[in-house]
């Protein structure tokens, strides 16, 4: 198990005992281990028993259980308190926002012991009166669920990319003479996906891949398999003869209404025995249209006009933007967060901790500021004029709109990246006006994930997309695309729109750690499906552009 899993498990058994009203500061002590476990810089299954239980904050009893987890990958403890817990009980606890003491007045008190019966609930107003609740408490809850029903049975594109790949590898050694590819959505790299896809050009049979531990069919129709692979992910197998290949792989690659339009414009009356998606294209007088932008019509008519753009790759990425460290959440020092990123080939790293409004995330006081930029002047004489390091904030866009910190500070930032990260529950006004005003800083560089949102977990805050970006280019701000798996924001579909207003896309890792750099990679992705090029994204300049561009010191 990793460090995270770990963490988490200690989260459960808080809020599981919680439910059960035990002992507070047993809960307590469970909550501050995950805390601290979820910031542990060394694997925990590389320590021993004794540097466990040398931990700063881990005791006896909580070292016993890591060791359990280890071993077993679960916890009596836990399993006692879920063996009494109704399943749809223990599923209401998954729901962000929707904690423990809630959960236990619907269960105990509402004799509601399902999500379905829950929202039904929240739909005959019979929360209203419920202790803890209201009628502002019911329809937040009745969105938190529609959403969580709605994103029950779906992926992030990072929880499944390596197991595709990985299932790839093994369908080819099986089956080396097919032609297999992944297709479908996972093709077009969507954020978020509810199987894997794959295609088999075969002509021979494909039955002898199936198997009672790995790859389990479930059921087949028509040369259409569903399956489970050993961790339970669905995936789809679509077999085909040989010299469909293409022809196939273009129908299911592509999304409904961009196939329907194909179809409809297109002069082909056939697609049997087409071996290559490129005939395809020829046939219709078309450029090749990457997966990645077969989502919707708009699509054909900037490829027959010959304006499909060169779109980014991630090595055209320069310079790692919003990173965390030690300094305030983040679980690597400001030199090996620099470091890591000088090996990997980046220019530059823009350290952006979070300001001191972010007291949950340790944020920086004026003094912890000042000895970070002292840090920061120190390292960049060791790193030459090929690297530097540049002093950033995450500045929280507090609830009136204004920046953290007073201009006397702000105006010492080589850039800022201005994010919203408390008071969430706005409307579009509210939230619109919140991140304009922020935005007409003449302090903010960047507006940093604009809305919030954290994909299959949290829907972002509404907000006027054309007001905003329109506002960042008025006034000459960037905009964060979020490239953590599950933020991913600004969303690729709004991107189009930012470029046709000048405005710059920044792909920004947000990383908490050395190993969050690599989330600039599914964010390259999610650019890509919205079109955006190397001459559009702020952060593939050179160390010398970027710092024009932001007017750092």
């Amino acid at each position: 198990m990793t460090n995270k899993e770990i963490a988490n498990a200690f989260q459960d058994l808080a809020k599981i005992m919680e439910l059960h009203k035990e002992n507070k500061f047993k809960i307590r002590s469970y909550s501050s281990a995950y805390i601290t476990l979820r910031k542990l810089g060394t694997p925990l299954t590389e320590m021993s028993d004794a540097d466990i239980n040398d931990i700063k904050g881990v005791g006896k009893a909580i070292s016993g259980k890591i060791r359990e987890l280890l071993d077993n990958g679960e916890m009596a403890t836990y399993q006692k308190y879920a063996d009494k817990t109704p399943a749809g009980v223990m599923e209401m606890l998954k729901i962000k926002g929707f904690g423990p003491k809630k959960v236990e007045v619907i269960w105990r008190e509402m004799e509601i012991e399902t999500i379905g019966e829950l929202l039904y609930a929240c739909v005959e107003n019979r929360l209203i009166e419920a202790k803890g609740f209201g009628q502002k408490t019911q329809e937040d809850l009745r969105q938190k669920l529609e959403y969580y029903l709605k994103s029950k049975d779906s992926f992030h594109f990072a929880s499944l990319e390596s197991e595709a790949t990985e299932l790839l590898v093994s369908l080819k050694k099986q089956l080396p003479t097919a032609q297999i590819e992944l297709t479908g959505a996972i093709r077009r790299l969507s954020p978020i996906l509810n199987n894997i896809e794959i295609l088999i050009a075969s002509d021979n049979a494909i039955n002898s891949i199936f198997n009672e531990e790995k790859l389990v069919l479930q059921s087949e129709e028509k040369g259409t398999y569903q399956v489970k692979t050993e961790h339970g992910t669905p995936v789809i197998l679509y077999h085909c003869p040989a010299n469909e290949f293409g022809a196939k792989q273009f129908l299911h690659s592509g999304n409904q209404p961009f196939i329907d339009a194909f179809l409809e414009q297109s002069p082909i009356k056939t697609f049997k025995g087409i071996a290559t998606e490129a005939a395809i294209f020829e046939a219709a007088s078309l450029p090749y249209i990457v997966p990645e932008l077969r989502e919707e019509s708009t699509i054909l008519a900037i490829a027959k006009a010959g304006n499909l753009p060169t779109l980014i790759e991630v090595n055209d990425i320069k310079g790692v933007i919003h990173s965390h460290t030690t300094y305030s959440d983040g679980l690597n020092t400001v030199k090996e967060m620099a470091e890591y990123s000088q090996s990997l080939g980046y220019q530059y790293i823009g350290i952006t901790d979070h300001s001191k409004a972010a007291f949950y995330a340790n944020g920086l006081k004026p003094d912890r500021l000042y000895q970070q930029w002292a840090e920061i002047d120190q390292l960049n004489e060791g790193f030459g004029a090929d690297f530097k390091i540049l002093k950033g904030i995450e500045s929280d866009i507090l609830n009136d709109g204004s920046l953290d910190y007073e201009a006397d500070i702000l105006k010492q930032f080589d850039f800022i990246i201005a994010s919203v990260h408390s008071n969430l529950k706005m409307d579009e006004t509210k939230a619109t006006n919140r991140l304009v005003k922020a935005i007409e800083n003449p302090y903010t560089t960047m507006l940093g994930h604009p809305t919030g949102r954290l994909l299959l977990s949290r829907e972002g805050y509404p907000i006027d997309y054309p007001k905003v970006i329109d506002a960042c280019a008025a006034n000459g701000v960037y905009i964060e695309l979020n490239a953590h798996p599950y933020r991913l924001d600004l969303d690729w579909t709004w991107i189009p729109y930012a470029l046709e207003k000048g405005v710059k896309i920044s792909i920004n890792p947000d990383a908490h750690s050395t190993k969050g750099i690599h989330d600039i990679h599914y964010g390259t992705l999610a650019a890509r499906k919205g079109m955006l090029t190397k001459e559009m994204c702020l952060n593939a300049l050179n160390l010398e552009d970027f710092v024009r561009a932001i007017g750092a010191k």
